[in-house]
């Protein structure tokens, strides 16, 4: 079993200085708007991804006014002990520990301790771009592939350097057709094992999120998802030859898997303009649950789960289906935040879980 012991923030974004530990397999974390139970949640997320599930910007993970923060954790994975520490020192030099020896590349962390976050806004997830679904993706499947993690970010680093020379090319005709060719031929080779990998993938992920829509909803809806890629039609170097010019005009690549989508339609229309509130909320809790599956069976450990405000989110049928499957069934480590403290100690009471109450 995967499991938390113990935290500890120094000037963590609201946090000057707490720690805690955690004995139980549920945490509830309770308090008003504003006194920090997000951010606890997004703490023990930094621990496990080595990033924030909510900033883009390292620096606004930091204590407003302050140089420099600190996170600590203990994991444990079958009663072994793991120490993870995350510090950015104060000239912003990000760094990631694993039992006190420092990590070369981040990336080495991702998918030692898989984890899976619902926050109220993934529900942009099934309404918002392409993107979305994307990150979706490549978060659930670096957790449980190293390969396809390294492909991923050669990938979009690649993609910035063919950018920037499309730019050159743009501003002067005369450019260095061997550099980027160069850049092509990496280019496709990470791009067609990523789309190798997603295509895969998706033909397990997809099915499973449909079971589970059904499952909760007592429908399917009409709901039908498919994994849609450029490279479904053609292969990636002829694609970047096909549109070269188009390439050079807009000063971007317009071919590649960074245009990959899952598409979402509900009865033959586009979902986020057919379905009500409460089919995209059933949807996004059957992705959820689909990705906590996949972790736990490629893991072979069930993740920690951490839910951000459900209870504004998430009817009682529907709470009562997540924490029946995560808790009852999975028995794995939940960290839940609410405003009403009696609302979530009276809940917990009633799925006689062994829980533990914070007060923020």
């Amino acid at each position: 079993m995967l499991y938390l012991k113990d935290i500890s923030l120094f000037q963590f974004k609201n946090y000057e200085s707490r720690q805690w530990q955690f004995s139980e397999s549920v945490t509830g974390i309770c308090g008003p708007n504003g006194t920090g139970k997000t951010n606890l949640l997004d703490a023990i997320y930094y621990l496990c991804f080595t990033k924030s599930y909510f900033a883009k910007q390292e620096a606004l993970t930091v204590q407003q006014g302050k140089k420099g923060m600190r996170l600590d954790g203990t994991f444990c994975i079958n009663k072994k002990e793991f120490k993870t520490t995350a510090i950015v020192r104060e000239n912003n030099k990000k760094e990631f520990l694993l039992n006190q020896e420092l990590y070369k590349k981040f990336s080495e962390h991702i998918g030692k301790f898989p984890c899976v976050m619902i926050a109220p806004d993934d529900t942009i997830i099934v309404t918002g771009l392409s993107d979305e679904r994307r990150r979706l993706l490549d978060t659930i499947i670096a957790q449980c592939n190293t390969q396809y993690l390294e492909a991923l970010i050669q990938y979009n680093k690649l993609l910035q350097q063919r950018n920037s020379l499309l730019k050159q090319i743009a501003e002067s005709p005369h450019y260095d057709i061997h550099l980027l060719e160069a850049i092509d031929t990496q280019f496709v080779y990470f791009g067609t094992l990523i789309y190798e990998i997603r295509k895969k993938f998706t033909n397990s992920f997809i099915p499973t999120i449909l079971k589970n829509y059904n499952s909760i909803a007592g429908s399917d809806d009409g709901i039908n998802i498919s994994y849609m890629s450029q490279l479904d039609e053609m292969n990636l170097s002829e694609l970047l030859k096909n549109t070269l010019k188009k390439d050079i005009l807009l000063q971007r690549t317009n071919s590649g898997i960074h245009k990959d989508d899952l598409e979402i339609t509900m009865q033959e229309n586009n979902f986020k303009n057919r379905a009500s509130q409460g089919q995209r909320k059933t949807l996004l809790l059957a992705i959820k649950l689909s990705e906590f599956s996949v972790l736990k069976q490629k893991k072979e450990i069930a993740p920690i789960l951490l839910l951000d405000d459900v209870f504004e989110k998430l009817d009682e049928q529907r709470m009562e289906q997540l924490f029946y499957k995560v808790c009852v069934l999975e028995k794995c480590q939940v960290f839940i935040t609410d405003t009403h403290k009696e609302r979530l100690n009276d809940y917990l009471k009633k799925l006689q879980l062994d829980f533990h109450l914070i007060t923020l």
